[in-house]
């Protein structure tokens, strides 16, 4: 996975930039409620950008638990470890690493409980590879989350234009729609829709 420049150059006001509050945190919250992840789980953050799965993530999962947060921007991850600093969470691990072509040496041996990408596999060639990567890093009977954009639908799709400009900007391929492949590879998938349909939101378990 290599993230656009936009990333690179704009990492330190991402949070600001990214119309988190108005729009995409009602993604990861739908996300969050679908996983109702035990505490103690450990997880894995692919495309993990700036921690913002992070205090979410930490809700559930608790000081017992871990995350590994998968980046291949040094400046999002560095965002990242001073969000998990400052909140005192020495649970976090980061690592630098491409999502479409990881390995043992990037996330280890252990397998995780959980897996959970948002709004960055639409970023990623190709992004199968990325979702492969999170399944198998996840051990059966696991739960593996995706939530990505599309065209938003019915009465909302009046603010397409809006929505494929922002994800132009951001380096994203809003006809992407990497939910699709889950069926094939997961089990009893369970899925949510926010924001006029703009936002997807899909979990599924392990075999």
């Amino acid at each position: 996975m290599r993230r656009p420049t936009p990333y690179t150059l704009s990492a330190r006001l991402y949070d600001v930039i990214s119309f988190e509050w108005p729009i995409y945190g009602a993604g990861r919250e739908a996300a969050f409620e679908l996983l109702n992840l035990p505490a103690g789980s450990h997880v894995l953050d692919l495309g993990c950008g700036t921690g913002l799965n992070f205090a979410g993530l930490q809700r559930m999962i608790g000081p017992t638990g871990s995350i590994t947060g998968i980046d291949a921007s040094s400046q999002m991850l560095e965002q990242a470890r001073r969000r998990a600093d400052q909140a005192g969470w020495d649970n976090v691990t980061l690592v630098a690493a491409d999502a479409t072509a990881l390995t043992t040496a990037d996330v280890g041996e252990t397998e995780f409980d959980a897996a959970l990408s948002t709004y960055a596999l639409s970023l990623m060639t190709p992004w199968q590879a990325a979702l492969d990567a999170m399944i198998a890093a996840t051990r059966v009977g696991g739960v593996v989350a995706v939530v990505d954009m599309q065209r938003p639908v019915g009465r909302a799709a009046i603010w397409t234009p809006l929505a494929k400009l922002a994800c132009r900007l951001g380096g994203a391929d809003i006809e992407a729609h990497p939910w699709a492949a889950m069926p094939e590879r997961l089990d009893t998938i369970t899925e949510s829709a926010v924001r006029g349909g703009h936002i997807q939101v899909r979990v599924g378990r392990i075999r």
